[in-house]
């Protein structure tokens, strides 16, 4: 026969005579704050995880708001040209003076939209604010200076939507 607990030879075991269970050792006084520093770093490190997708999905949001708002705007530029141009073509006087209260009020619409006008005769020509169509011998203004808007730029706040188209005056020694 097998041994077991009760063909021992000394009776039933009894459940107060039974072994504890072996517990697993609990973990030192050391290793215990070694692993809830570890926690707690990983805690903070999540958190700040968290914190930076939330700062960059803003960012994102508000990127996308600003570009879909500048694609908005450079389509009604387009049509103010075309207002703009139809007023220089036409020779009826009640057609003009109604396309010119037209024009006004796309432009004021525009400001209202924070949209400054940019590029006007006399200014010094900046390359950040102005693209250059033509240049001419100029010697009555100072080098470098706009002699004239050929299709008006736009700026939304310090951002360029559009550069100005200029002619740009040169004075006889700056021309090559």
């Amino acid at each position: 026969m097998q041994n077991s607990p009760a063909s021992d030879g000394e009776g039933p075991a009894r459940p107060d005579q039974a072994e504890p269970p072996v517990a697993a050792a609990a973990p030192a006084g050391d290793d215990v704050t070694d692993e809830l520093a570890r926690i707690e770093d990983r805690y903070k490190r999540a958190l700040a995880d968290l914190d930076n997708y939330r700062k960059r999905a803003a960012r994102e949001v508000e990127q996308r708001v600003a570009e879909a708002r500048e694609s908005m705007l450079r389509d009604w530029l387009d049509a103010v040209d075309s207002v703009e141009r139809a007023i220089r073509m036409q020779s009826d006087p009640a057609c003009r003076d109604g396309l010119q209260a037209v024009l006004a009020q796309m432009s004021a619409t525009l400001a209202r939209q924070g949209v400054q006008r940019l590029g006007a005769s006399g200014e010094e020509f900046d390359p950040e604010r102005h693209e250059a169509v033509a240049v001419q011998p100029a010697e009555d203004v100072p080098d470098r200076t706009v002699l004239s808007v050929e299709r008006s730029g736009y700026a939304l706040g310090d951002r360029v939507i559009r550069p100005a188209q200029v002619v740009v005056a040169r004075t006889p020694e700056h021309a090559r």
